[in-house]
């Protein structure tokens, strides 16, 4: 019942016009004292709601809510066989899909979501979700062929979001192994790859995205890394929904090719926009830190390191990799 309150009052406050508290009461069927409560709950999600008296409550500023039929307008055809769900408020689009399994999802299933309430990135670390600002969503995809064909979904998902900016915005990120997206060595992007099923038996795949679009300023306090957004890079006035349906139709041809291919197909790009190739690099693992040179991936998505002059193979786990 909160959530839906709240999402009601998302939407009569998202044109950025006052609304009195007695017509939001009267409308929500609650008090004058529960707007209040519910006003002040939005503020701690991010959303910069003020007051005055005798006019009400108003937005700072206007926001556009993602729209699923806009989504849905500007899929592919390929994609059109997607099923999209749009959440106001959610815990993790990763774990809205996780929970569906096996019964109640299907191949190539989307959810999309305007705020995450415990977003997740890798190696258990929050995701800062502000309120109506970013791109946050999730895909399932089927593995016929066990946990096995899961090598590689990272770049296939990070080549995705390459192809959907470069074709929107005309943008050359850069990729970092094993599941970020930069541009101008700041972070633009993450992914999270989730899986369940056994290595030999037909498994279940979730794919997480999360892309800066325009970082509120209060947001970026509680990021500890350089980031970036896509909308300081580009003079283009970034509209979600064409940016969500073509990182779904992107992601969609790529997980096609995957399964036919493999990524061998998918390497020469990956080389061409690698943020660390023949550099200096550190990888992070279990509390050790092994240096080595970054020699890009081989054709099942592992990071080739070099260290003292032989190099090999590194599968991904709870890693990190970071320059010298």
């Amino acid at each position: 019942m909160a959530k839906s309150i709240k999402e009601q009052l998302i939407r009569q406050l998202a044109d950025g016009k006052f609304v009195s508290g007695q017509l939001i009461g009267e409308s929500l069927g609650i008090s004058r004292a529960a707007v209040s409560k519910q006003i002040a709950s939005l503020n701690d999600m991010g959303l910069d709601i003020f007051s005055v008296t005798g006019k009400g409550y108003r937005l700072a500023q206007p926001i556009s809510l993602i729209e699923k039929t806009k989504v849905l307008a500007a899929l592919s055809t390929k994609a059109l066989a997607s099923k999209v769900e749009v959440h106001c408020l959610i815990d993790s689009t990763n774990n809205y899909l996780l929970r569906r399994l096996p019964d109640h999802i299907k191949q190539g299933q989307v959810c999309v979501a305007e705020h995450q309430s415990s977003g997740r990135g890798r190696r258990g670390k929050q995701w800062v979700s502000p309120f109506g600002s970013h791109v946050y969503m999730s895909m399932y995809w089927y593995l016929e062929q066990g946990m096995s064909a899961a090598m590689g979904l990272s770049v296939v998902a990070a080549i995705a979001i390459s192809d959907a900016i470069k074709s929107l915005y005309q943008i050359d990120v850069q990729l970092k192994w094993p599941n970020d997206i930069y541009i101008q060595g700041k972070k633009l992007a993450g992914i999270l790859i989730d899986l369940e099923g056994q290595a030999l038996e037909p498994s279940h795949c979730v794919i997480g995205i999360g892309v800066n679009v325009t970082m509120p300023e209060h947001a970026s306090k509680g990021i500890n890394q350089p980031w970036t957004d896509l909308q300081t890079h580009t003079p283009i006035r970034i509209n979600r929904n064409v940016l969500i349906a073509e990182i779904i139709n992107k992601l969609t041809e790529r997980l096609y090719e995957h399964q036919d291919h493999g990524i061998v197909k998918m390497l020469d790009q990956w080389f061409s926009l690698d943020l660390y190739l023949n550099q200096p690099v550190k990888l992070i693992s279990a509390g050790k830190e092994v240096q080595g040179i970054c020699r890009g991936i081989n054709n099942q998505g592992a990071l080739l390191l070099e260290v003292d002059r032989q190099i090999k193979p590194v599968y991904g786990g709870e890693v990190s990799l970071r320059k010298c």
